[in-house]
């Protein structure tokens, strides 16, 4: 094209022929054949830098979290000016799940925010309908923890409260979370030996919606409908009214009549004996209990200055809580600790009655404490630890196929992406990036700091909604080259913070003790929105070709 462009310069005639748009060509060429060369030759080696140029940085210039393109937190204002008269979400939710997704939310309205984040309301129910939701879900925790005292009571474990213990054994979630915080080449060691044990299939099939469960509760004929947390109310404990039945634990925002009636046929009542049979006994829940009472005395105070009502609270408010919930070992702790440790009592009870195939290990109460710290509301927070857990719940299970499906796709992510680094690490015999367990496990809780563990929490939880919401597969998932939303967009960002590491690792360290020691220095250096646009550059890049090899 540009040759033939050249040669109607010579002739008038060529050039009234071609028309007015070899003008350009006119002026911007030399007649002479030789420097024309040298001039398009110019143009294209421009063309092609730009090209290159752009190929290259196309992913990080447009990540949301660069500092570039990062936006503000979504406002107060931005937030109610997002919803109809009738109090929906305009356009699905797509326009407050980018806003959230490119900066987090404001403090002060998490606790509105949060349940459509985690799936307790929809994206287009109305305010009628999440009323009526918030109703029913109340009951329900209302019912859950009415048998969780009825447990207590009955196993009489007020005097037991004071034995030593708090490490999963036999029975119990598969997942341990030291105390010490660190996590050395010996635990590695025992993880890998019990992820490899020949009783367990990697090819174990599972879900992780907790509502296939049943759970037993107690049947209350007259449900109480005040909007009070359990830990202030332990009136309705009388066991003579109460009468156990099973019942079927429902998502969110679902009725009971879709899943039948009452009335169960022989088949039915088959297949309720063969769920049944799954359920944890007493004796497993009352362990539970154990170990829930010690991790919730333990919790840091690291909350604190973000809940300022919860600080304040009274002393015999805070001993109350603890009586009703059977804690006991706190006289050590200032008032605002000792209601903390029993709202975590109360609910991480309630969800191993929920969900008693995973029940209850050490590192939930490190994903629950944010949840009750922005959510005053037990029954509320209750439901938003539910929609949390439904994804997080692979990290607590006993046969660990969902850990170790995580770890592979943080190996395949620093495979592909820096294949000198993955070597490395193949000669140490870290290729299974067991070093970043912890980090997968509870989420980056220990590694982040409070307000930017919910950043990246409230970043990856609109990732999520827009997949259920089936935004993910809109034109805002690929146009201009960002990012599409992901379940897995923890795990790029558990990658980016190894590979933001690895000349260091490849150039210093020759062991795993070292790897892990580094891991566990980044506790409290890490910069979330830096690691979120590392982790946004993975994903353009690697996002399909990850996607394909676990199919």
């Amino acid at each position: 094209m540009f040759a033939s462009a050249h040669l109607t310069t010579n002739s008038d005639a060529s050039i009234n022929s071609v028309g007015g748009d070899s003008s350009f060509w006119l002026m911007a060429a030399p007649s002479t054949p030789s420097t024309s060369a040298v001039v398009v030759t110019a143009l294209a080696g421009v063309a092609l830098v730009a090209v290159i140029f752009y190929g290259a940085t196309r992913g990080r210039l447009k990540s949301p979290w660069s500092r570039r393109k990062r936006k503000h937190a979504l406002s107060p204002q931005q937030w109610k000016s997002l919803f109809t008269q009738e109090g929906r979400l305009r356009d699905g939710g797509a326009k407050f799940l980018k806003r959230v997704r490119s900066g987090g939310v404001d403090p002060t309205i998490r606790a509105e925010v949060w349940p459509f984040l985690l799936g307790v309301f929809d994206l287009e129910s109305t305010k009628e309908e999440r009323d009526v939701i918030v109703s029913q879900n109340r009951n329900e925790y209302e019912k859950i923890r009415r048998r969780c005292r009825k447990f207590l009571k009955q196993n009489n474990w007020s005097s037991k409260l004071n034995e030593s213990g708090g490490v999963c054994s036999e029975g119990e979630g598969g997942v341990v979370i030291h105390d010490s915080g660190s996590l050395s080449s010996e635990d590695v060691a025992s993880a890998r030996e019990s992820l490899s044990s020949e009783e367990r299939s990697p090819d174990v099939e599972y879900s992780d919606d907790p509502s296939s469960a049943l759970v037993e509760v107690d049947d209350v004929s007259n449900a109480n409908n005040a909007d009070v947390s359990t830990l202030d109310t332990d009136s309705s404990d009388s066991d003579s009214s109460e009468s156990p039945e099973v019942i079927q634990n429902y998502p969110p925002g679902e009725s009971k009549e879709e899943s039948g009636p009452k009335t169960a046929s022989k088949e039915d009542s088959s297949s309720q004996t063969e769920v049944s049979s799954k359920v944890k006994t007493k004796e497993d829940f009352a362990t539970w209990q154990r170990i829930i009472r010690l991790d919730a005395v333990r919790a840091n105070a690291e909350w604190m200055p973000y809940s300022p009502s919860q600080v304040v609270v009274s002393e015999n408010r805070a001993r109350r809580s603890a009586e009703v919930v059977g804690l006991k070992d706190y006289g050590h702790l200032e008032p605002s600790r000792v209601f903390h440790a029993a709202r975590l009592v109360a609910i991480l009870e309630a969800y191993a009655l929920y969900d008693p195939e995973i029940g209850y290990c050490q590192g939930m109460s490190d994903l629950l404490s944010p949840i009750i710290t922005v959510i005053s509301e037990d029954h509320m927070a209750f439901w938003c630890f539910v929609g949390f857990m439904k994804k997080a719940r692979q990290n607590f299970r006993l046969d660990e196929v969902g850990i170790r499906r995580q770890l592979n796709i943080v190996a395949k992510i620093i495979k592909s992406k820096d294949s000198h680094l993955y070597r490395h690490l193949e000669k140490l015999q870290a290729e299974d990036c067991f070093f970043v367990y912890r980090m997968v496990v509870v989420l980056f809780r220990r590694e982040l700091t409070f307000e930017q563990t919910l950043c990246l929490w409230e970043v990856m939880w609109a990732d999520q909604a827009a997949i259920r919401a089936g935004i993910g597969k809109s034109a805002w998932s690929r146009i201009r080259q960002r990012a599409p939303p992901t379940d897995d967009l923890l795990l790029y960002a558990v990658a980016a913070s190894v590979l933001q590491r690895r000349k260091l690792i490849i150039e210093k360290y020759n062991s795993m003790d070292e790897i892990i020691r580094e891991c566990n220095s980044m506790t409290g250096h890490l910069d979330v929105w830096k690691l979120l646009d590392g982790a946004h550059n993975l994903v353009v890049t690697l996002h399909d070709k990850i996607e394909t090899s676990l199919r």
